[in-house]
């Protein structure tokens, strides 16, 4: 079912709740930053006394915001990667207040950026853009698609341009706790249909067992907040699980990347122990 945030034409509140990490990042935590996107802030214009909210607190949330820059971090360094290799479409499912087009467009104006999402937010998310002076560049494709009416995201997207003879680099994140395990597994095998050269990033959550102890009551809490938003976590992976997935999909030779890997990579030399939490890892797989 679509959210009442979907409904009434405002972008999900998981969507700002993210944006609003990625802000917060810069605003509490000390230098060096390992992603600095302050533009979702803008674009969420919250209430005044935003920080002050619970899911906000600088020190009960710090894994979570630490988690969620660190995937940020590592998807950009991935497609900037791919840009550098040539490949010139970048597909983001689920886009949300995704501010890559506003922030790296030394890349992004040299690619075909698709945005896909539920109509009613997207309108909105154009709508603000143009309110806070970015606009929709013509390199910028915002790709609306009804997932309640079975709307196909690969015709809509092919109607707005792009190109399913030449490569592309495709992330979702934060998106497969919603849906259930077939659907993951149907997008999977349209994905592994891409042309080759072609590169899916996309994060799933692990089973509470999976999880280290420390952070089992936080994904407890994140869990229950979401089955009451009306958008309850359907669906938990171990690696294994994804990769066996992701093969039976058509992908040859899927990795994991763990969280912990992340932590190692972007917060290892941190003084203020700053750390993402543990639940969320990556499936990596290229065509």
């Amino acid at each position: 079912m679509a959210t009442a945030d979907e409904q009434a034409g405002t972008p999900d509140s998981t969507a700002v709740r993210v944006a609003l990490w990625r802000a917060m990042h810069v605003l509490v935590d000390p230098p060096p930053h390992v992603f600095v996107d302050e533009i979702g802030l803008q674009l969420a214009a919250p209430d005044e006394g935003w920080r002050d909210r619970p899911d906000m607190d600088p020190t009960g949330t710090s894994g979570f915001r630490a988690a969620i820059v660190a995937r940020a971090r590592f998807i950009e360094d991935l497609v900037a990667e791919q840009a550098g290799r040539g490949v010139v479409q970048y597909v983001v499912l689920g886009a949300g207040l995704d501010t890559f087009a506003q922030r790296r467009t030394e890349i992004a104006a040299r690619m075909r950026v698709f945005e896909v999402d539920q109509p009613s937010p997207q309108a909105w998310k154009r709508q603000r853009l143009t309110d806070v002076g970015f606009g929709v560049p013509e390199w910028l494709r915002m790709v609306p698609v009804d997932f309640e009416a079975n709307e196909s995201w690969s015709e809509r997207l092919v109607a707005a341009g792009f190109d399913p003879g030449r490569p592309a680099v495709v992330v979702s994140t934060g998106v497969t706790m919603y849906l259930t395990k077939g659907a993951t597994a149907a997008t999977l095998r349209q994905l592994a249909g891409l042309a080759p050269g072609s590169t899916l990033a996309m994060t799933f959550l692990l089973p509470t067992d999976l999880v280290d102890v420390a952070d089992r009551a936080g994904l407890q809490v994140s869990e229950n907040g979401a089955r009451a938003s009306g958008t309850p976590f359907v669906s938990f992976y171990t690696p294994q699980e994804m990769l066996a997935l992701a093969r039976d999909s058509g992908f040859d030779s899927p990795r994991h990347v763990s969280g912990a890997s992340l932590a190692e990579r972007y917060f290892a030399d941190r003084t203020d122990g700053l750390r993402p939490s543990s639940g969320e890892d990556l499936l990596v797989a290229t065509i």
